[in-house]
């Protein structure tokens, strides 16, 4: 009787590589690729090997074809949607939280398909809406993940990291106002943020108590980094500080409204007495750290604030403005979830701290300690 196998699956969710895997289980790489292919039934001995090394089931990994699960009933999901308007069709990434089943809209990439698990089988009428979802498995594995609201790029390097330990992030890319929003409203498990009180310097703390119960959330430590204007390489249009973008001749790229960069631009444009319409490109946004920098890299713009690591991504000249700390927020009800002591594990570890300074702007000393 003819089987099928969720190997391939099962490996990349836990973000093995071939070889990995083969060296672990005592077989080839090729036979590996032989099994996923569905051109080899293992024995029993690799086939438990196998799922000891993948942390599930060997019913999970193998099945036989005339037992494959029917098509999965459509589920009702609350819709956190990306950045174009959602509609029928769309993949999106399915998490739980807090009992609640929860579907992401990734954006698009360039260069690959969006991760997903099911697909929307209506068109919301608004953002944060309860829409009917079409599944791509009958087996929604949705217990080692968390969710993740937030705007620093350094988070991929944490995602990286965890997977090895065998849970996964959904990270959706949102700024700091709009992340603890969400956080708010019981969406997400995870907020990161890096508002900073304008009187006392302290990043967060005084945001996040205005918005929530003191002994409902905790604030864990993730990075200081570096913010400052981003700038082509060789600095062709000399801009040394936020003064200079009101230069003839010089167009920026701005954030959205709610982001901490777009604060710290209009508080120093305020202490200079620089109208935001003296500032070519103020209104022209681009959705996070990354998108900005890019927009300075193609051209589109001779500046932006942003942080040290999206300029050294594309190469670009940057000129430090402020030191802030990189904050994740969370409910204190979901601190003892397995997902986020392994999340909490991974923050000591030196691999990962290594890797996030070498991204440059990273000082990882604040990584896992806890704040409030």
């Amino acid at each position: 009787m003819a089987s099928d196998n969720r190997l391939l699956e099962m490996r990349q969710k836990r973000g093995l590589g071939a070889a990995e895997l083969a060296a672990d289980v005592g077989i080839s790489r090729q036979t590996i690729y032989a099994m996923e292919a569905g051109n080899y039934v293992p024995n029993t001995i690799v086939a438990l090997r196998l799922a000891r090394a993948l942390g599930c089931k060997v019913e999970e990994l193998f099945l036989l074809e005339d037992e494959a699960p029917p098509r999965p009933e459509p589920l009702e999901a609350v819709l956190i949607a990306g950045a174009q308007a959602a509609y029928e069709g769309q993949p999106v990434q399915l998490c739980s939280v807090g009992g609640q089943l929860i579907a992401v809209a990734a954006d698009t990439l360039d260069w690959s398909l969006p991760p997903a698990d099911a697909v929307l089988l209506n068109q919301p009428r608004a953002k944060a809406a309860t829409v009917r979802v079409q599944p791509f498995h009958a087996r929604l594995d949705l217990g080692k993940r968390l969710l993740v609201a937030g705007c620093d790029p350094g988070i991929s390097v944490l995602a990286r990291h965890l997977r090895r330990a065998g849970v996964e992030l959904v990270v959706i890319n949102r700024n700091s106002t709009t992340a603890l929003d969400l956080l708010k409203q019981g969406l997400v498990h995870i907020a990161g943020s890096h508002l900073v009180d304008a009187d006392t310097g302290e990043s967060n703390l005084s945001s996040v108590h205005r918005l929530f119960d003191r002994r409902a959330v905790a604030v864990i430590g993730f990075s200081n980094w570096e913010e400052g204007i981003v700038v082509a390489r060789g600095n062709p249009k000399a801009i040394h500080a936020i003064a200079d973008f009101a230069k003839k001749g010089v167009t920026i790229v701005n954030r959205e409204p709610g982001a901490a960069v777009r604060f710290l631009l209009d508080a120093e444009l305020a202490k200079l007495g620089i109208s935001a319409k003296a500032v070519r490109g103020y209104e022209r946004l681009a959705r996070g750290h990354l998108p900005a920098a890019l927009e300075v890299m193609n051209g589109n713009a001779d500046g932006c604030i942003a942080t040290k690591a999206a300029a050294r991504v594309f190469g670009l000249d940057f000129v430090t403005l402020v030191r802030e700390r990189y904050d994740l927020v969370l409910r204190k009800k979901h601190l003892d979830l397995p997902e986020m002591q392994a999340l909490f594990d991974t923050l000591g570890r030196t691999a990962f701290r290594q890797e996030l300074e070498a991204m440059g702007g990273y000082d990882t000393s604040p990584a896992g300690t806890q704040f409030a």
